[in-house]
C-alpha cells in the first residue's frame, strides 16, 4: 500500500519561499504520477501542479505559474514543490497525491483521478 507524507509547510512572509516535500513509502514512487493540491477550509480542493512518472511532463495551474516549480527524485521516493513569491492567497493545506498511469509521460491536475493522498501540510503566508 502506497503511503504519502507531506512536509515543509509553515508560516512565511509574503514574498517568501518554501519547499514542500512528498515522501512515498510502501511502493516505488516511480510507478506513479504525482499531483499537488491545496484546500482552504470551506472551499473546493484546487489542483496546482502535477508531474509524470518519467519527469518529462509537468503542469502548473495559472494561479501559481511562474512562482511554483514541481520536481521529483525517484531514487529518493520524493516529489518537491518549490514555492516562491508567496502571496497571502497561497495560504492553504497542501496535499500530494499519486495515481498509477499507463503512459510514463502523463499527469493530471484533476483531484478525482488520484487514488492515494497524503495527510496535508499547512502553509500560511502572512506578515
Amino acid at each position: 500500500q502506497l503511503q504519502l507524507v507531506e512536509s515543509g509547510g509553515g508560516l512565511v512572509q509574503p514574498g517568501g519561499s518554501l519547499r514542500l516535500s512528498c515522501v512515498a513509502s510502501g511502493r516505488a514512487l516511480a510507478d506513479y504520477a504525482i499531483g499537488w493540491f491545496r484546500q482552504v477550509s470551506g472551499k473546493e480542493r484546487e489542483g496546482i501542479s502535477c508531474i509524470s512518472r518519467g519527469k518529462s511532463v509537468t503542469s502548473l495551474a495559472d494561479s501559481v505559474k511562474g512562482r511554483f516549480t514541481i520536481s521529483r527524485d525517484n531514487a529518493k521516493n520524493t516529489v518537491y514543490l518549490q514555492m516562491a513569491s508567496l502571496k497571502p492567497e497561497d495560504t492553504a493545506v497542501y496535499y500530494c497525491a499519486a495515481v498509477s498511469t499507463w503512459r510514463e509521460e502523463e499527469c493530471h491536475i484533476s483531484a478525482h483521478v488520484y487514488k492515494h493522498w497524503g495527510q496535508g501540510t499547512q502553509v500560511t503566508v502572512s506578515s
